[in-house]
């Protein structure tokens, strides 16, 4: 069984020991929980890939506590790094950059680029300080699964497969950090987050969102790539529209499937006018905010309800937040979509 700890001094105490001695550690961080482990022991990296059943064409992101921590690890670092870390460090943006040779290849995938970020969660901050090393961590859920921002959501998946896991409470932005591409020509977004395209644009005006795909086989970029990937257990279907008329379907679709013997859960917005047992209401439409903090607890939600099929609507994408939004659940939908015209 997994040890689960408080983060109190003594419980960070123990984490450490753990990390230095090779083992794997869950921790909160502000977007979800991570999975740990020393990022220059690859022995111990690769622990996170068989924990998690991870492809290992899929990089990880490099947890440090601060710019200057992260120099032995990249070969150079651009002239707007200082300018993104003051503006976003600590926080949900992950930079990625040449690496240096002091990085597992397992980490990057084989790639010549290493992802870094440095966390806000107290509980990160306190943990990256006393290990003074640092941690690869993905989202400390097994491949695929929707990430955990809960202890118990890391215990659903990986309890008796870790050494120990840091209880912090449940995470404050529910979404996995922004991943922003330095390696190239132009710097790229290969995945939203909290820290958004118009927030970027402020420091680095020439910042573009990615729009090519990658295949399931080739070396990722970065985490988050996958067609497929923070998914539930039952099929979900994403309903992307506008206004009442994607409601309407969606309760049509559920009336279908109910007569089928079919058991449904419903996403749906505070404002949705659908009721039921397995409706999970995550906020309001135009509150992203709240929607990216609670999408993932409730699709795991449903998935212990014991629903076959998961019908979700979708929320505004135009800007900020909401892009990161629907990036999720196109991906958890696997390209199941139905469009409703208005």
């Amino acid at each position: 069984m997994t040890d689960t700890v408080q983060p109190d001094e003594r419980g960070i105490a123990r984490a450490v020991a753990v990390l230095r001695s090779g083992g794997l550690v869950a921790f909160p961080t502000e977007t979800v929980y991570g999975l740990g482990a020393d990022a220059l022991n690859a022995e111990a990296v690769r622990k996170i890939f068989a924990a998690k059943g991870r492809p290992a064409n899929d990089p990880l992101i490099v947890h440090v506590d601060t710019v200057d921590s992260m120099r032995n690890l990249v070969r150079s670092v651009p002239d707007v790094v200082p300018a993104l870390a003051s503006r976003f460090w600590p926080g949900p943006l992950t930079l990625v950059l040449p690496r240096s040779a002091d990085v597992p290849d397992e980490v990057s995938a084989g790639l010549e680029t290493v992802a870094i970020r440095i966390p806000s969660h107290p509980v990160a901050r306190r943990l990256l300080a006393a290990a003074r090393m640092p941690i690869a961590a993905p989202s400390a859920n097994l491949f695929s699964r929707p990430s955990p921002t809960r202890p118990e959501h890391v215990l659903e998946d990986l309890d008796n497969r870790i050494d120990l896991l840091l209880d912090g409470g449940p995470t404050p932005v529910g979404v996995e950090s922004t991943v922003l591409d330095l390696s190239g020509l132009d710097p790229t977004i290969l995945r939203p987050g909290a820290v958004t395209l118009e927030m970027l644009r402020g420091v680095t005006p020439t910042v573009r969102l990615r729009d090519t795909r990658t295949a399931d086989d080739e070396p990722l970029r970065s985490p988050g790539l996958l067609d497929k990937h923070y998914a539930p257990r039952a099929p979900l279907t994403l309903y992307e529209g506008h206004g009442q008329a994607v409601i309407d379907r969606i309760v049509r679709d559920r009336r279908a499937a109910a007569a089928a013997g079919k058991r449904v859960g419903i996403i749906a917005a505070d404002d949705d006018r659908i009721d039921g047992d397995d409706v999970m209401h995550v906020g309001a439409e135009h509150d992203a905010d709240a929607v990216a903090a609670s999408l993932y607890a409730a699709l795991r939600q449903l998935d212990a309800n014991g629903v076959d099929l998961i019908l979700a609507r979708g929320f505004p994408a135009h800007s900020g937040l909401g892009v990161a939004i629907q990036d999720r659940l196109r991906r958890a939908a696997a390209g199941n979509i139905v469009a409703v015209a208005s």
